[in-house]
């Protein structure tokens, strides 16, 4: 049995390793790594492949750059040749990327089974090109892994149990990821301590082109930042896109904000291991602040994982520099306990694997 896994964006390679790692300990069963190459720098990609032990790609399609139209379209264009060479008897896409709805297209094109790892988040934001994609991949999958109990209620609100296809509720791969990997970053020197600060520093990630596109919103947020920073070292890894959005708007990091360079998912861990906050626009990284038991601000207007917001995890701050100032005293000094009812026990790859594999 031969299945193509396709990445392309940093969250991708973090969700494929744990499902990489055991579907390559199955007999019989091969699996092709497609990287569409939507991120593709050192900081962005290499550094997770070779931290995460994650094999190199067996096909790089160097996409990258360009608009949405444009990259998903080349991106297709490539994948089509690609699966037309392969065959593979199905194909593994991963959240709501470019990549994921270039994937899932030129497989289901083609008749191959799309097999969709994060299937039924909704933000039911249609100006975001992440729902869109979402909602276009879950359409043409043939089994659609749910992450969280919230996911399948969306799915079967849709009308999907009367689709021709699957759903399954396995749990989330990105915990698998950090309980794979969080000893390991803890062997690694502290990079908060490089810094000159000690723990309980707020870390703070801001990426989304929502919020990078629109030179307001980008200085409230940074605004915020600064005034928060009176009270508390802030650590900011700054995203690509971000950097040059503060560059062309002139807009200044100011007070006790620390920029720093993109980290690896290692360093990452340790980041928000050793901080006592957590403000982001990440999807992601509001799911790893959840794992190790951090509370979370996110400077959106909604959030895909609306469980911790009910769980009392994380508070909806939006963009504006009094409501984030706000959400921070609201949650700063918070407890948060993992509940594993919310995203599994861990066990997410394996499940994910064996489905795939009973689906020859």
């Amino acid at each position: 049995m031969k299945i193509v896994t396709v990445v392309g964006a940093r969250p991708q390679f973090i969700k494929a390793a744990p499902v990489s790692r055991a579907l390559r300990a199955v007999k019989g069963l091969r699996e092709i790594l497609v990287h569409t190459g939507q991120h593709h720098d050192e900081n962005m990609s290499e550094i997770f492949f070779r931290e995460m032990e994650i094999p190199a790609p067996d096909r790089n399609l160097e996409v990258r750059g360009g608009t949405h139209g444009e990259m998903t379209g080349r991106m297709l264009v490539a994948l089509e040749r690609c699966l037309l060479e392969e065959r593979p008897d199905g194909v593994i896409v991963y959240g709501d990327t470019n990549s994921t709805l270039a994937g899932a297209l030129a497989a289901a094109k083609l008749g191959i089974p799309v097999f969709h790892v994060e299937a039924g988040l909704r933000s039911f934001n249609l100006s975001m090109p992440e729902e869109l994609n979402r909602i276009l991949t879950d359409r043409i999958s043939r089994i659609l892994f749910c992450p969280t109990e919230t996911a399948l209620r969306n799915l079967e609100r849709e009308g999907f149990r009367t689709f021709p296809c699957r759903l399954e509720v396995v749990g989330d791969v990105m915990l698998d990821a950090v309980r794979h990997y969080a000893d390991r970053s803890g062997r690694r020197p502290p990079l908060h301590r490089s810094l000159g600060i000690g723990d309980g520093y707020v870390l703070c990630t801001v990426h989304r082109a929502e919020n990078t596109d629109d030179p307001d919103r980008l200085r409230q947020i940074v605004s915020a930042l600064a005034e928060i920073s009176v009270t508390v070292p802030v650590v900011f890894p700054v995203h690509p896109r971000t950097r040059r959005a503060l560059e062309r708007d002139g807009v200044q990091v100011s007070g006790a904000v620390r920029c720093v360079e993109p980290v690896g998912y290692l360093d990452m861990l340790q980041l928000v291991k050793h901080s006592s906050l957590v403000i982001t626009d990440s999807g992601g990284l509001q799911k790893e602040a959840y794992f190790l038991e951090k509370a979370c601000v996110t400077v959106r207007e909604e959030t895909e994982w609306t469980e911790l917001v009910e769980a009392g995890a994380n508070v909806i701050a939006g963009y504006r520099r009094e409501g984030i100032v706000a959400a921070f005293r609201q949650m700063w000094g918070r407890s948060i306990r993992f509940d594993e009812r919310l995203y599994g026990s861990g066990d997410a790859a394996q499940k994910i694997c064996q489905t795939v594999a009973s689906n020859r």
